[in-house]
């Protein structure tokens, strides 16, 4: 007696061969059975057999706040552009669309140097072929700059750039644990689209901004310490990075600042703020940490005065930031009015890229807030840089000086008394 042959059972066939039990060979777009037969396979609409449950993603802690409280997702449902057996006609036009944007537009706007634009329109995005979460930050990326060209779309692109931006996250969070060789230029390239993101999202009025504490809204992204957490990032992978294919999107070696002449009135505010270091309350601890804050914001000036045609500005900008000291940070943090002046100072450095459509109005928008955490006995102290941000000023642009203008003959002394 001859035994039947034994075969294995497709339990995710398309229900016209599962209706007529036989067995389906799954293609796509379209099983045999059904083309043999010139009926319609369910598999040609895209509807799958089952579905996966929907985990919400776990964000991580400093860019938690990313998405807007309360937002509706987008219904635009998103999945990687290339997929193998991906049927043509189930193309995500949008996140094509978001792509092109990209290569076409956005990826001019992260830097002013010419020659780092060809790597965020070609090399990061061929990345992204090959990490989803960097490809979903590209495209969350896109999806802002297109709310802010279209402003009345403007909150449909919002939606789509918070579902992109919390994919990747999730992604990002669980693949930071094995960072290597191999996928660290994508950790390095979305750690920097995370702090345009940041930047990007919609402002809260009445919130700095700033910090991970409760005084600022859950809702508004927390921009120093996110900074901050990119550079350790970048610490981490930093002899890859220099020899990858990225390389070029490093800052170059600047030559020394502490001898560079500043124009006077920028000279004459850090020697003020340095008098105000060496009377500030909160013992040793605090009077140091503000004078390695200036020490840092008098580098940072200088990096931008004196800017060759070869760094990039956004990155010259974001160095004080990762130079302060954690215990700054902590001032910061309880809102002490000495960290409150100095970063009314650093916001005359912001003020530089409010030409970024994502920078725009950010010096702005945490200048008016300090003025709100200060009382009016303080608010002398940050009156210079102020005016400067409400002129419209860029004091720290190189050009032919006045001679009002004149740079001070010495150096501002950082040293302690």
């Amino acid at each position: 007696m001859v035994s039947r042959r034994s075969h294995q059972k497709s339990r995710t066939g398309c229900a016209q061969c599962k209706k007529r039990r036989i067995k389906c060979d799954e293609l796509r777009p379209a099983c045999s059975n059904c083309v043999k037969h010139s009926i319609t396979c369910d598999f040609q609409s895209g509807s799958p057999s089952s579905a996966s449950p929907a985990h919400p993603p776990k964000l991580l802690k400093q860019v938690s706040s990313l998405k807007s409280p309360g937002s509706k997702r987008s219904s635009v449902r998103s999945r990687p552009l290339i997929s193998n057996g991906l049927d043509p006609a189930e193309l995500q036009m949008g996140d094509l669309e978001l792509l092109h944007q990209f290569v076409t537009s956005t990826c001019y706007t992260t830097s002013n140097r010419t020659e780092s634009h060809d790597l965020w329109r070609i090399t990061v995005p061929q990345e992204g072929f090959h990490h989803d979460f960097l490809m979903r930050g590209i495209l969350a990326i896109a999806a802002h700059h297109l709310s802010h060209l279209r402003p009345d779309q403007a909150a449909d692109y919002q939606n789509i750039a918070h579902s992109h931006q919390d994919k990747a996250l999730s992604t990002f969070q669980t693949a930071i644990t094995n960072m290597n060789e191999t996928n660290c230029h994508a950790f390095f390239a979305l750690s920097s689209l995370i702090v345009v993101y940041a930047f990007a999202s919609p402002r809260k009025p009445g919130t700095l901004a700033l910090t991970d504490d409760s005084q600022d809204s859950p809702g508004e992204a927390s921009w120093l310490p996110m900074i901050r957490g990119v550079n350790s990032i970048l610490q981490q992978v930093w002899p890859w990075v220099e020899s990858g294919p990225l390389r070029g999107l490093l800052q170059p070696g600047v030559i020394n600042t502490m001898d560079i002449r500043l124009p006077k009135p920028a000279a004459h505010q850090l020697k003020e703020l340095a008098g105000l270091c060496e009377t500030a309350e909160g013992g040793e601890e605090a009077v140091a940490a503000y004078r390695d804050a200036v020490r840092a914001l008098q580098k940072c000036y200088a990096k931008i005065f004196t800017r060759a045609s070869v760094e990039c500005e956004v990155g010259t900008a974001f160095t004080w930031p990762v130079e302060v000291p954690d215990k700054f940070i902590q001032l910061l943090n309880a809102r002490a009015p000495e960290a409150l002046v100095i970063l009314a100072h650093y916001c005359v450095v912001l003020h530089h890229l409010d030409d970024y459509w994502w920078m725009t109005g950010w010096a702005a928008h945490v200048m008016g807030n300090i003025y709100s955490e200060l009382n009016e006995s303080w608010r002398e102290w940050i009156q210079w840089p102020s005016d400067t941000i409400s002129r419209n000023e860029r004091c720290l642009v190189w050009r032919p000086l006045s001679p009002d203008m004149m740079p001070s003959q010495t150096p501002v002394s950082m040293t302690s008394s």
